[in-house]
Formats: structure tokens, sequence, C-alpha cells
């Protein structure tokens, strides 16, 4: 029999047949092909056959395999033009069509592939241009239609006459071409028969295929086919089944069979298989093979399916053995990947992921980034991130730390440009001629250049694979077979490319950036095939070969499942009719969505033999609630109450619930008495939840000996003993692992340090120019100048910002802030001398900056010795010294500074004594923006008059007492340090509360 057409709906027994008439086939010294939808089926059923002693005899291949077949015994030798250069052919095709000024012109993506899908469906259809061209003349001539399909017949025209131009077949053409041969020369194919199994629905070229193989050609060809006459859920593939049902010789309807499930629930799931969508249906009892999980939101969902899936696998259950069927699996990949991770369950997902997103990928594209576009030395569109992932590409440094320093420098010094990271890497290491030799092979003229380049970037990628792996006969980890992948995605891009350019040199990339934008768009298949040790998650057709005994259907969400029907980006629904009408050119096939989508949700719901779970949730991230899917209903009212009552519950934002070590008798597990937040309707709520964050302990105290004797004998500066009071965990990580700073200073203190430095050498010009470096109204006008002149020459070393477009606006609010400091210190009443400027203590070599040279650590008293720099001392005639400490913002007074831990300009006063033999009768924390009123004290005994902030003049012995109390909570934090106590003080850490390092100190915000 040439065609024999077996029907039936699902667990028919089809597959039996199928394997049978393959036994036979073998039986007769036949070599069959069996053609299935996957890879995953095709080496499952190798497998099958393997078992049986048959796999030599038997083939098991993709429908691609026959097609392949099919050209190998026609004899086309023509090549074929790749699927991502057809892209790239399409694309520039459009561009130009829709205006571009030449074939590099792209057209947009989403554009490029709905173009490939009706150029494709032309061409299967054997629909010329000339025809495509007359048939839309003839709509327009009818009722003025045509309008949004005028120009497909010149794309179309156009696309063959590149094809023929290039010497190349598309995929479409070469199957087409294929078929045409077998037709014309029957003997060609010989007498292998063909047998199709698994498919739910078939193309227009697999039908084609049949057709040609069983009606003209004469082989046996075996076709099964889940159908069944009359059932609503199976309206989708009515289509289908009418198309083959004339052309079989044989027709075989097979009739369900309960026995593929399990006795316990065969009666609750062969009672869903029988009645899905079908009116008037009974209510059975789901007898737990049937259940039903609701999250609050996406990642409670989730959980719950994980948790469910865990209770299985300690129960025994195979991982092999569960599946989970997704609508769109990669839309909800990540969030999968992280919840199961996080759960312990072994998972197999497939996807795909963007070339760019492996480390051989992105460290290929960021290369090609930074080449100069031309030889002439142009700036590349490289980023300094384009640098850093080619540098940072597994095995690229010896010393990987190399690229995080060059990162920490870039972004401090606010290179952005790949070009100026560059400049800074090689200061500091070696030239990277890489890059060179790349830019070297675009600049050899138009197509050798074209070629060079893509044959440069071939090798490049081959390294960067190979680098972390030579000199080893590795074994590629689960984690690195995504980097084999994209180094055959690439490869295969590039010399499809390659091909390109040698026979369409104007449709190659021209230069390494576009080559980089092109390899960009290639994508790779991600994940683990489904196997052994893994529980498969996959998209409802990729279930449709085989079965599982337990099935979690997810994501049952109203425009999810089902999908939302699709309009056609070219020739609506409408227009298609029209144009069959108006031209008797038929285009596409009507599909009723809705339909399509109820098939869908049968075959899967068929597949498990002991439990269905079907879930969904009621909220999204931020709450808003969502509707489930209808399809939940009609399985609901298959049913009866029950199912919905025993639903199982996780609230939005649940946590802290543990998975089970082992199942529960008669349930997965116990809905009212779980930990965490799952709960039954009639129950006393959920338990509650472990808290998000706990304190767990943060460091240990400091032990070692070496560091404590170095902790008490270091010179301390006040700021790093303040530190310590705000919190000792803050000081260890800032003060003593001193980490690189990942980020440029911020804007503030850049310009605190920059306004030092010009406040410094403001004074100092004032003191060369007229004799004194006091601040008075006559010599205002030389002071702004003198700012004007230091600000411009100290710049260079305290860069106001890495970003150039916010400097200006900076420089001039820095100066205008300086100026009204200026002109308010001319007004202030005193005749003191600022005598000391930035006067550094007790440091020493290129740290001892001070003015009277290498000045000593102060003893602050029991060995505490302190160092610092003193932003400004102001001298009166009698010894009589003031201490100035400028700051950014309003400070805080005197009476708070013990309680707040404000020491520095107290222990300045002491060092200024101790140092300089001077009385210091004041100290002022003095703002140089907003408020510019000096806050902090002065002795009234002191016998200097200054303007001060009431309160802030203070008695003799209230002065006395400040300092001391100063210098008895640095002596107390000195000694807690030399102690090794590190303590976490969350309250103070921050300048406004709140712990800075929660992840060292484990404790909570």
């Amino acid at each position: 029999m040439p065609i024999a057409l077996v029907t039936g709906p699902a667990n028919a027994g089809k597959a039996q047949v199928v394997m049978d008439a393959v036994r036979r086939h073998l039986a007769h010294g036949q070599e069959p092909l069996l053609i299935v939808p996957t890879r995953a089926d095709t080496a499952h059923y190798t497998r099958e056959l393997a078992g049986e002693g048959a796999a030599m005899g038997a083939r098991v291949e993709r429908f691609e395999g026959l097609i392949g077949e099919a050209v190998g015994r026609a004899g086309l030798g023509q090549p074929v033009l790749g699927a991502f250069a057809r892209e790239r052919v399409i694309g520039a095709i459009a561009g130009r069509a829709s205006g571009g000024q030449d074939d590099r012109s792209r057209a947009a993506p989403g554009f490029v592939r709905a173009l490939a899908a009706l150029l494709a469906e032309l061409q299967v259809r054997r629909v010329t241009p000339a025809r495509l061209g007359e048939a839309l003349a003839a709509w327009a001539r009818v009722d003025g239609g045509g309008a949004s399909g005028a120009s497909l017949g010149h794309l179309f025209e156009r696309y063959q006459r590149v094809l023929s131009d290039i010497g190349r077949l598309d995929a479409e053409q070469r199957a087409v071409r294929a078929l045409d041969a077998l037709r014309r020369t029957p003997a060609l194919w010989g007498r292998t028969p063909v047998l199709f199994y698994g498919f739910d629905d078939l193309t227009r070229l697999q039908i084609d295929a049949i057709e040609t193989l069983g009606v003209v050609v004469g082989t046996d060809v075996t076709v099964s086919l889940t159908y069944e006459p009359g059932r609503t859920a199976f309206a989708g593939r009515a289509a289908t089944f009418q198309a083959l049902e004339p052309l079989a010789a044989e027709h075989r309807a097979l009739q369900a069979r309960a026995e593929y499930y399990a006795p316990e629930a065969r009666g609750a799931l062969g009672h869903l298989e029988r009645s899905l969508f079908e009116p008037d249906a009974v209510r059975a009892d789901p007898a737990g093979a049937v259940r039903l999980l609701e999250g609050g939101g996406e990642r409670a969902e989730l959980e719950l399916v994980a948790r469910e899936i865990h209770r299985l696998l300690a129960g025994g259950m195979a991982p092999a053995d569960i599946a989970v069927v997704l609508r769109a699996p990669a839309a909800t990949a990540d969030l999968l990947e992280e919840v199961f991770a996080a759960a312990g369950v072994p998972y197999a997902l497939e996807r795909r992921r963007p070339f760019g997103d492996t480390a051989i990928g992105r460290a290929l594209i960021g290369l090609l980034r930074c080449v100069p576009v031309d030889g002439d030395g142009q700036e590349s569109e490289g980023e300094a991130g384009d640098l850093l992932a080619w540098l940072r590409a597994p095995g690229q440094l010896e010393h990987p730390e190399l690229a995080d320093r060059q990162e920490i420098t870039a972004r401090r010094g606010g290179a952005s440009s790949a070009e100026q990271a560059r400049a800074l890497w090689e200061e500091r290491n070696w030239p990277l001629e890489t890059i060179d030799r790349l830019g070297e092979a675009a600049d050899r003229g138009s197509a050798n250049g074209q070629l060079a380049l893509l044959e440069s970037a071939a090798r490049e990628l081959h390294r960067l694979f190979c680098a972390p792996r030579r000199g080893g006969a590795i074994v590629l980890e689960a984690d690195e077979v995504d980097e084999a992948r994209a180094l055959a995605a690439g490869r295969r891009a590039l010399s499809e490319l390659r091909e390109l350019a040698r026979v369409a040199p104007e449709l190659a990339p021209r230069d390494a950036g576009e080559l980089a934008r092109v390899l960009a768009e290639v994508e790779l298949v991600s994940g683990e095939r489904p196997t052994a040790g893994a529980v498969a998650v996959l998209d409802p057709l990729a279930l449709r070969a085989r079965r599982v005994r337990a099935l979690f259907v997810c994501g049952l969400q109203e425009g999810v499942f089902p999908a939302p029907a699709r309009p056609q980006p070219f020739l609506a629904e409408e227009e298609r009719r029209r144009l069959a009408e108006t031209s008797g050119l038929r285009l596409g096939e009507h599909e009723d969505a809705l339909a399509a989508e109820r098939y869908l949700l049968y075959a899967a719901v068929s597949r498990p033999q002991e439990l269905l779970v079907l879930s969904w949730h009621v909220a999204d991230d931020d709450g808003a609630p969502i509707a489930r899917s209808l399809f939940v209903d009609d399985v609901c009212d298959l049913f009866d109450e029950s199912l919905g009552e025993r639903r199982l519950r996780r609230s939005l934002g649940a946590v802290g619930w543990p998975m089970p070590d082992a199942p529960v008798q008669g349930r997965l597990f116990d809905v009212a008495g779980a930990p965490g937040s799952i709960s039954q309707p009639g129950s006393q709520g959920p338990s509650p939840a472990v808290p998000a964050r706990s304190r767990l302990g943060g460091p240990a105290p400091l032990r070692d000996e070496e560091i404590l004797a170095e902790l008490r004998r270091r010179p301390w500066s006040a700021s790093s003993l303040e530190v310590w009071i705000s919190c000792p965990v803050r000081w260890f990580v800032e003060r003593m692992l001193r980490p690189d700073a990942f980020d440029p200073d911020p804007e503030p203190m850049a310009r605190g340090g920059l306004a030092h430095a010009a406040l410094k050498d403001t004074l100092e010009g004032l003191r060369r120019e007229t004799g004194s470096a006091r601040l008075t109204p006559g010599g205002l006008a030389l002071a702004r100048e003198l700012l004007v002149s230091a600000l411009a020459e100290n710049e260079r070393d305290f860069p106001l910002s890495v970003a150039p477009e916010r400097r200006p606006g900076v420089r001039r609010r820095l100066r205008a802030d300086l100026e009204r400091y200026l002109e308010h210190a001319t007004e202030l009443p005193g005749a003191l001398e600022p005598s000391r400027l930035e006067l550094g203590f007790g440091f020493a070599g290129e740290d001892a900056k001070g003015q009277d040279g290498e000045l000593g650590a102060f003893d602050v008293g029991g060995g505490v010795m302190l160092r610092g720099r003193i932003d400004r001392v102001d001298v009166g005639d009698g010894g009589e010294a003031v201490v100035y400490d400028y700051k950014s913002r309003a400070a805080p007074p005197a009476a708070k500074w013990i309680a707040e831990g404000n020491l520095q300009v107290a222990l300045y006063m002491r060092a200024v004594e101790g140092l300089l033999g001077l009385s210091a009768v004041g100290g002022f924390y003095q703002p140089l923006s907003g408020d510019l009123r000096a806050r902090g004290v002065l002795d009234e005994d002191g016998g200097v008059e200054l303007e001060c902030v009431k309160g802030d003049v203070r008695e003799h012995s209230e002065v006395r007492e400040l300092l001391d109390e100063a210098v008895a909570a640095a002596l107390e934090a000195a000694a807690q340090a030399g102690g090794g106590a590190l303590e976490q003080r969350p309250r103070t850490c921050a300048f406004r509360g709140g712990c800075r390092y929660p992840t060292i100190c484990r404790c909570e915000q």
C-alpha cells in the first residue's frame, strides 16, 4: 500500500502500529526511514530500535533528514544559501526597497523574519514572481486592492534574481526541486519505505513530500496522525486530515485504549482524555490524579511546582518520568532555572539565546567593536566594556585580575570608549596587537578585506574557545557545553558570511563594527536536552511523541495559554481571501487559533500516566490581578468540586518554606500544616514564615597577634577613629581591607578635594601678593582672581566628573560657592592670620606635604599616635590658634560632637597645641556651601573675638572638658581596635543609618 494513514486519539497505540510497520519492512530486507518531529524523539526511537537489534537496518530522522535524502537521490549539487546568510540577503533587499541607499541598508529583524516566512511559503507553493505579480494586479483591477502587497512581487522577484546571480538555492527551493525531480523520475528514490510518527500537524511541504513519495513515486509511506472525527479537541487538525485522507490507500482508525494509564489514575485521566472540550460531559472524581496549584505570583507558582516535583522525587519517581510544560518556556526560563536550582530539582531546559550571551561570543563581538572603523585610525564603535569583554574571556589573561584592575582604572578615570580603555591598558601592560591585526585585515580593499576580516574573526573565535583548554584532553563540563555550541554557531555564521563575501561582496559585512552587529543577531540552542537524570521542561509540541508518569502544565493564564491569534504580517487574512477570489492564488491556510490551542492542551494533558498538575498565578510582581486561563475551567468542569477545593495555594512574596524530605501518604504534602504560606480553603491560614533576613552573626573578632600588634602601634587619623566609632566592621572593610573603589570618586568628594586645594593656593597667593593671607574687603577682587587660577591649575588633579558633559556645570557651581565663601569671609571680624594651610603631621616621605616639613605624629595619650592634615590654622599675635576644617555641607554643633562621633576638630586642636606649641582657643567646621556660618567651639577666655553662632562660645573649663572627652573617645576606639573587637553598629554605620555592608555583617538593614 503506497500510503497508509493511521489515526486515532492519544494513547490509541499508533506508535505500536508504526513500529510494527518498521519491523515488517526490516523483515522484508528493506531499510525504512522513520521520520519524527524532534531531536529528542530521534534519540528515543533510535535507542528503542537498537534495543531490538534493528538500528542497523532502520534510520530515524527528522523531516530535514528526509529532504536531505531526497536531495541526495535527486542528484542536486547546487550550493545552498545558509539560513543566516539568507536573512542577510533578505534584509538587504528589504532595506533597499524601503529607501536604503545601497544593498547594505538593513530592515528590522522582525520584518526580515516575516518576509522570509512569506517567501518560503511562496516557493513551497511553487508560485513564481510573475504569477504573484499577475495575481496582485488582478486583485487591484477588481477592487483597487493590493496596496499592502504591491511591493511583494518586486521583493520576491529581486530575491530570486539575487539567488540566481550568486548561484545559490535556499532551503525551500532545494526541497521543492528535489521533490519535483522525484516526481519526474520516480526511480531515483528506489523503494525505501518512509514512516511518519509523532506529528500532530503537517506543513504543506511535509504533505507534498508524503504525496510525492506515496502517490507519485509509489513507495510505502505510513503516516500517523492524532485525530478523531467529530471531537472539538481535534477541530484544529481537521484540515490536515482532509488533505491526507484522499491520498491514502489505507486508513486505519484506532480506538482509545485505557491501559496506558496507571490503574489508580485510569478513571480520572481516561475521563479527561475522552471528555475534554466535549459538551454535556459528566463530572468524575479526580482521585488525586488531577491536581491544581495556584500561586500568588509567578515565582510563587513555580515554587509550588518545584515543591511538588521534589516530593515526587523523594518518593522514588525518576526525574525522566516527570515533565513540565510551558506554552512559552523562553519567557519563564530565567525564573524557572532560579527556582528549580534553589529547590534542588534537576531539570533540562533548551532555549535559544544570543551568541553574545556566551563568554567567547561576548569576547569576539567586543573585540570587533574595538577595531577602528577604517585604516586612518577613525574611532571604533566600541566602549570600554567591549574591551573588557574580550580581556575577560576564559584563558585570555594568565592573571585575570589584570582585567579587574583595568575596569577599576577605566571607571574611575572616566574612560568610556574602547580607545580610551585601550590606552589605559597599554600604559600599564602590553600592546593589544590583535586589535591592530583585525584592523589591518579589514583594510585590504573591499572584497579581499572582507574575506580577510571574516577569516581572522573565525581564527580568533577558535582561539578564544581553545585558550582555557590548551594543553589538556578536556571533557566539557555541563556549564561549558554552551561555549561549544557558541563556537559551532559562530563558525557556521562566519562560514556563511565568507561564502557570501565571495559571491556577493556588497551583501557581506564591510568592516569589523558591522560584523559585530551581524554576529550579535546569531542565536544558539542553550541548555540541556531531556536526559534520564533530569525533569524535562518543554513546550506542548515537544512532548507529543512520548509519555511521562507525571506532567505539570504551568503558566495557564489568559493571553498565554491559549495564546492570542497572531495576524499575518504580510497580507492579512481578509486580503488573502480577496486575493484568492480575484486571482485564484491561495496563500496560506485559514487557521482557527483557538482550535489550535485547544489541540495543544489536549496533546499535553493526554501524555501523563499517573498525575496531571495544572498551575497558574493570580497576580503579577506588582500585585495587579491576572486572569487564569479558561482552559483550567474546561478541565475543572470534568470533575467534581473536590478538585477546586483541594487546590494548593502560595501567596505572593511568600518565603521560608523548606523542601520536604519524604512524601506524605495520600497526597503530595500536608496543605493545612505545611510550613510557609501555603494554605487550603477552610484551613486556619498559613503558618508563620521564616523571616527573609535574620541575624546570623557578623565577622569574628580579630585574633591574629601580628595584626593586633600593628593596630596598637599604628598612627591613627581622626577620620579613621570616627569610622571605627560609627561601626567597627565598616572600619575593617574600608580602612583595613581597603578594597579598591570600583566606581569613580563621587562628585562631592572630587569637588571637596578641588575646593581644599584651590583655597590653599588662593590664600598662599594672597600672602605672596599682600604679605597676609587674611581675607579683607580690599583684597576680595585679588582673591577672586587667584581663585580662578587655582581652580584651573588644580582641576587636573581633582577631575570634577568622569562625564565630560557634567564638568562645566559642576565647575561653575563650585566657583560660585567658593566666591560666595570668600565674600562671606571678608565680612567677618577678627585679627587672626591664616598661618598654616593644609598642615600635615604624622606622615612620612611623599605624604609629608605640610609646609613645616615632616611633622611627627601626635601622641594623644597611652601610646595612641594621631596623624592628619589640618585645612587651616589661624594664629594670633599671642600664640592663640583657631583650627578650621572645611566641609561641603552644614557642620554639626559642638554639643553633638561626642554623641555623633565627630572628633576631628577637637583632636586637631590638641595636636596644634602639642606639635606647634600654640594655645588652641577654638575649632570650627567651616561649610563651603549653603549656610556658611562656621560651627564649633570658642574659648571665651582665649582673647580672640570671632563671629560665632549662639552656643559655640563656651567657658574655658567647658572647652577643656570637651577636648578631654574627644581624647577619651579616641583612646577607647583605639583600645577596641587593638583588642580586635569587631562589632556591627547598623544604626550609625551609614550617614542616615543602616548597615553599609549587610552581606558581611549578616544583620538586618
